[in-house]
């Protein structure tokens, strides 16, 4: 093996424990926090030593930033995704309010990892890693939406209404429906995370947006039909939700 094999090879190898490292730290992070993590778990969990955690990331918080970052980017490119599909606004707009319905539903370390940093944001401490966020994310998300918005109504396919107030009905729904469901429990006779419980939401959610911000209600019907059919119920058995639910019937 010459020398250059030799450092592509290290490299490579380099790259791949840097990677299983940000998974381990991901998970350990999602579940207990910056304060609760050890780095002790994570070495295990990414099946190195510690001290190549230090070695790749210097600190608890570098390695914490970092893993934010790369859950970060996971979930813009999958919903920056569905804003460049060659598609009319109005059905780019209810897809990307059903990805984010189902990036909610099985993105739990992402979602556990922003509540966190909304609760460290509410304390008054500094944004930190919540403006990585922002930056990468949300910000150019929310441009793509608002161009979207503009151009639907604009076309006359959506109702004449101020886009920021139907982008925040529409995400706004969704996330209630998951933060609201302790009291869903008490008000009705029903689990509101049970596959069928979440299929019926996601469908009624899908089938009010069509009705909800087309002028012509008909083809807004059309495409929230269109896009349930392609777009099926994604796998729930990672879902945190529904392992969260579980693990309470079996105490």
């Amino acid at each position: 093996m010459d020398s250059g094999t030799q450092i592509a090879v290290s490299t490579d190898r380099s790259a791949e424990t840097r990677a299983r490292i940000l998974e381990a730290a991901l998970r350990e992070f999602s579940s207990l926090g910056l304060a609760g993590a050890r780095m002790d778990q994570i070495a295990a969990g990414a099946g190195v030593n510690k001290a190549l955690l230090y070695y790749h990331f210097d600190s608890k918080e570098n390695l914490y930033v970092a893993a934010i970052e790369m859950i970060s980017a996971r979930v813009r490119d999958q919903s920056m995704a569905v804003f460049l599909l060659n598609a009319s606004p109005g059905e780019r707009f209810i897809r990307s309010t059903l990805n984010h319905f189902d990036r909610i539903l099985t993105q739990g370390e992402f979602q556990s990892l922003m509540q966190q940093e909304m609760m460290r944001m509410h304390r008054g401490e500094e944004a930190g890693a919540m403006s990585i966020v922002v930056k990468r994310v949300f910000a150019p998300m929310q441009a793509m939406h608002q161009a979207m918005m503009r151009e639907g109504i604009e076309s006359g396919e959506l109702i004449h209404a101020d886009w920021m107030q139907i982008h925040l009905s529409a995400l706004g729904a969704n996330v209630f429906y998951f933060l609201a469901a302790p009291v869903w429990r008490l008000l009705h006779e029903f689990e509101p995370f049970e596959p069928e419980v979440l299929a019926a939401r996601r469908r009624a959610m899908v089938e009010f947006l069509g009705q909800a911000v087309f002028v012509n209600r008909a083809r807004g019907s059309e495409l929230a039909a269109k896009v349930l059919a392609d777009t099926p119920m994604p796998e729930l058995a990672s879902s945190r939700y529904l392992a969260g639910r579980n693990d309470e019937r079996k105490k």
